[in-house]
């Protein structure tokens, strides 16, 4: 009786590994497992993703963290200098008042899929760039993927909606109408810098506009701007996402993010008043601001601090850990210490430098 088994199948086994030993074969992808490999750790288990509805935001997956929910803008701030919004809130979506300013997230994000939903006013107002305009961007206010009422209305192509603002039009024109609800889902891959700022690995962007590929994976020539291809310049890999406000009454809701690689800490870039606030020395610890962050002096070495919350900090170069504390919210006077171990208290002894 046949077995229905080739009858080549030893020799085809054997050929394959000869292939392999003489190095003709391509690598499994990662070197540390076996093809097939039966010990290799299972992906972890989500609930997915609920599709929205014209009336209904859906449900964002289970391992996802919600940046809007319809509620409040408590994960959000003004991106001039973290001071609360003057957006508002109303129907399950946020508005950008005019004027205003851009908003921005108080956590930090580095690799990452974003999903949010827009709707541009209606009835329409204004011709190409005046009509229904905004912006996703991310990086802080680096990389944008341009919001705009593009449906029926005209613009140069790499300034409509979807675009990769300056840098790349999008493959095609998906736009719902004005004032119905539309969604971008953005898969951001933040650049890479060497420690002399050179660019290892530049921004890369992949867009879907409601459920149709308009990007994919193009690779920025550096921060997006209106007349100039300005260069990179280097800044941390998680910055704050952040939402534009070009004058246009747009309305945004069911925000959410995926961070993408390895798990790590929490990484927000804090209000200056606040960052201020801890400015000083405290006993041996001199701690200063460089722009939207920290730097603490310990033991004659000088670190650059990452804000896991608004009082705990850290560095990422060896594990130096800071928590203030004490005094009032203006003022605090004293901060806890460590570097591997350990806990320190070192109370306010001087002035900012």
């Amino acid at each position: 009786m046949k077995s229905g088994k080739p009858k080549h199948s030893l020799a085809i086994v054997f050929n394959v590994c000869a292939l392999q030993f003489a190095g003709l074969c391509l690598a499994a992808p990662d070197p540390n497992w076996l093809d097939h490999d039966r010990t290799r750790p299972q992906p972890p288990i989500i609930t997915p993703a609920t599709p929205s509805t014209p009336e209904q935001p859906g449900q964002p997956p289970s391992d996802a963290t919600v940046l809007f929910d319809g509620k409040d803008l408590s994960k959000w701030v003004s991106l001039a200098d973290g001071s609360p919004t003057k957006w508002i809130t109303r129907d399950g979506y946020m508005e950008c008042v005019k004027g205003s300013g851009y908003v921005r997230t108080l956590q930090n994000f580095g690799d990452c899929q974003l999903h949010i939903e827009w709707a541009t006013p209606v009835p329409a107002h204004g011709e190409g760039q005046g009509r229904g305009n905004s912006g996703v961007f991310f990086g802080l206010d680096r990389y944008e993927v341009q919001v705009l009422d593009s449906y029926g209305s005209k613009t140069y192509a790499d300034g409509g909606a979807g675009a990769i603002y300056g840098q790349y039009p999008p493959l095609v024109n998906a736009c719902r109408p004005p004032g119905e609800w539309q969604t971008y889902d953005i898969v951001y891959t933040a650049p890479r810098f060497a420690p002399d700022g050179k660019v290892t690995s530049p921004a890369r962007l992949t867009v879907f506009q409601n459920g149709v590929l308009i990007q994919n994976n193009v690779e920025l020539t550096g921060p997006t701007s209106w007349l100039e291809r300005a260069p990179y310049q280097p800044h941390p890999e998680k910055q704050p996402i952040s939402l534009q406000d070009h004058g246009n009454p747009v309305r945004y809701r069911n925000i959410w993010v995926r961070e993408l690689g390895k798990p790590a800490r929490n990484e927000l870039t804090l209000p200056t008043a606040l960052l201020d606030s801890y400015v000083g020395r405290y006993g041996d610890i001199q701690i200063g601001r460089e722009g939207s962050q920290l730097t603490a002096v310990v033991g004659g070495v000088k670190f650059l601090l990452f804000a896991e919350s608004p009082t705990r900090f850290f560095a990422k170069t060896t594990d130096v850990q800071i928590e203030f504390s004490g005094g009032d919210q203006a003022k605090p006077d004293r901060l806890t210490w460590s570097v591997g171990e350990g806990a320190n208290e070192a109370k306010r002894s001087g002035p900012k430098p």
